[in-house]
């Protein structure tokens, strides 16, 4: 009898876990597609390398960045948007990562598109061993980028000489950035310029 209801029991929990993995969204990482993708906050394209970094609403709603700075800029203008994923690229390999999985290493001196000097590891070692090859760098998780000042190095931005490589002038688009995203629920293109891409037919 004691034998009998355990087993109920293990049926039960198991249909139970079941049941909550399906009710769950479960958002993979998008593809980058460089002859449409846009930055859903400075607009400049997304480039299909290693500070390319994207988050999906629960909603199925694709939101692409440049760099990751832009990605947490649009976070903090959003903040009751219901995100199902964020993912970061391995700054080694361009893999896709989970961005509270990844580990982060931050020096105001590295460049990045829009100059937030951040890059992403999959994992902590590879971090490490990129700190010691450059002799400089902060490690961080994703839980301490929450109390990153986000700072732009002002002199890449006005030099042109960040990630981008068509040299522009990056900084004329400073205090320029428009609310974007704050409608999310509105299907309105919060890019200025391309929608975002929206997965919730393929889930």
């Amino acid at each position: 009898m004691k034998k009998r209801m355990t087993a109920m029991l293990m049926v039960a929990l198991t249909i139970m876990l079941i049941a909550a993995g399906c009710g769950k969204a479960s958002h993979e990482p998008v593809a980058v597609d460089e002859s449409v993708d846009k930055c859903a906050i400075c607009n400049m394209a997304v480039r299909d390398d290693a500070y390319a970094v994207q988050l999906t609403t629960k909603g199925g709603k694709t939101f692409k960045f440049d760099d990751i700075g832009c990605m947490n800029d649009w976070k903090s203008k959003n903040t009751d948007a219901a995100i199902s994923a964020e993912y970061v690229r391995d700054y080694n390999d361009k893999a896709w990562v989970a961005y509270n999985d990844a580990t982060y290493v931050y020096d105001a001196d590295f460049k990045s598109p829009m100059a937030y000097g951040v890059y992403s590891f999959k994992d902590k070692k590879a971090a490490e061993s990129f700190v010691g090859e450059q002799g400089k760098g902060k490690l961080m998780t994703a839980q301490e980028l929450a109390s990153h000042n986000w700072a732009q190095n002002k002199e890449q931005m006005n030099m042109g000489d960040s990630g981008h490589e068509d040299g522009m002038d990056m900084g004329t688009n400073e205090g320029a950035e428009m609310d974007m995203g704050a409608n999310e629920g509105s299907g309105m293109d919060m890019s200025g310029n391309t929608s975002p891409t929206d997965n919730s037919g393929s889930h």
